[in-house]
């Protein structure tokens, strides 16, 4: 008889727990939207030495790029970050491609100079920029930040660009 009692209790039990974490994931999701990251305060050096800090971007949408020459998906779709600032540059499109501090400069000098990115490139040999943007240890991992400073999405491994394209798309109407 205690088994029978035990079982409706058990699968009440059972419903109030997933009940409970579904709305922890509710409340979880939505503070995570309601709360946009902004973009940290940073300064890019570029290949050049000339200084660009990130707050005087702000009125345009901004894409930062963490690559390293050495890694196969970075260099892969390198083309299509091409394709993509060359597309929405006229817009306000922005474009930083930060080589990591393991990438020898010379490395991404010639990368640079011989694919002619036509967007920044800069280098970040202490990982001030990558510990300043979460930690940044894979690459390739991409910001799209928006005109006011905030963090729109952040993409780790290769970006579909047909969602990426969607998403320059709405933040550059706006």
């Amino acid at each position: 008889m205690d088994a029978n009692i035990a079982k409706p209790a058990g699968r009440l039990g059972l419903k109030l727990g997933a009940l409970a974490v579904v709305a922890t994931i509710a409340v979880f999701g939505y503070s995570s939207l309601a709360a946009r990251q902004t973009a940290p305060d940073v300064t890019f050096v570029k290949l050049d030495g000339e200084k660009i800090a990130l707050k005087d971007m702000r009125g345009k949408v901004v894409m930062v790029n963490f690559w390293a020459t050495s890694c196969t998906t970075c260099v892969g779709e390198m083309p299509q970050m091409v394709a993509t600032y060359n597309k929405y540059k006229d817009r306000g499109l922005d474009f930083v491609a930060v080589a990591m501090s393991y990438d020898p400069p010379n490395y991404v000098l010639n990368y640079t100079a011989t694919r002619k990115l036509p967007f920044k490139v800069a280098l970040d040999p202490q990982d001030v920029l990558a510990n300043a943007f979460g930690e940044v240890k894979l690459t390739p991992t991409t910001f799209v930040i928006g005109k006011d400073g905030t963090i729109l999405k952040r993409y780790v491994g290769e970006p579909q660009f047909a969602e990426l394209h969607a998403l320059l798309e709405k933040a550059l109407a706006a």
